[in-house]
């Protein structure tokens, strides 16, 4: 696991967190799931939860920030880490700490591109709150799947019920890609940027792949 410098003695964990990020209409929804199954095939505990959600008060203000845009960014930004607070406390850091590996839907990079990019919140302030709510619980492997914007939206309109971020322009989800893949290109030794637009099996060996090479072969 992962850590900020200046975590807590002993607070490292024995599983691992492996989130994915991306734009909207991605498939990070799908790939998530099907990795973990995989993971679980190959006899390696694991869970899988999304942001923000992933525990009963998390999943609430997932409705509301989903639903609603706050009057000002700052009061995003906080909404998202409360619900990721409570998403670390309730369901991350209990499996980590046992042992439990855990695939997680949207994580902290999420909150550094739309609230931080999108949103133009500091971003020295946004990881302030990251280590005041993140440390130790950082990622052990960041897999960002990357589809062009149009396409994504087109797959974001085509699967229905779309949230606020779904239904933004154009415009903004080119941001929000070139935001992820600014960010992959900053944190190489965490971040692997796949072609989300390939057939969801093939983006799911690419998937695989990734995290054997990055998590699985050099275990132990």
């Amino acid at each position: 696991m992962r850590a900020y410098e200046g975590a807590p003695d002993g607070a490292m964990t024995t599983g691992k967190l492996i989130t994915f990020e991306g734009g909207e209409g991605s498939g990070k929804s799908t790939q998530a799931r099907q990795l973990a199954e995989r993971l679980g095939a190959a006899n390696i505990s694991t869970i899988v939860t999304r942001e923000p959600g992933g525990a009963p008060l998390a999943e609430k203000i997932r409705d509301l920030v989903l639903s609603d845009r706050p009057a000002a960014a700052v009061t995003e930004l906080l909404l998202f880490a409360a619900a990721r607070a409570e998403h670390i406390a309730v369901t991350i850091a209990p499996a980590l700490g046992a042992g439990t590996w855990v695939v997680c839907d949207r994580y902290i990079d999420s909150s550094r591109v739309y609230q931080g990019d999108i949103g133009g919140i500091d971003k020295a302030f946004i990881r302030a709150i990251e280590q005041q709510t993140v440390t130790p619980w950082f990622p052990d492997l960041t897999l960002v799947l990357d589809v062009g914007a149009k396409v994504g939206m087109e797959r974001a309109q085509a699967r229905g019920g779309l949230t606020r971020f779904d239904a933004a322009s154009l415009a903004q989800h080119e941001q929000v890609r070139q935001g992820f893949l600014d960010l992959a290109m900053a944190e190489k030794d965490r971040c692997v940027v796949l072609n989300g637009a390939e057939p969801e099996a093939e983006v799911a060996e690419a998937v695989w792949k990734a995290v054997t090479e990055r998590l699985i072969a050099t275990a132990g």
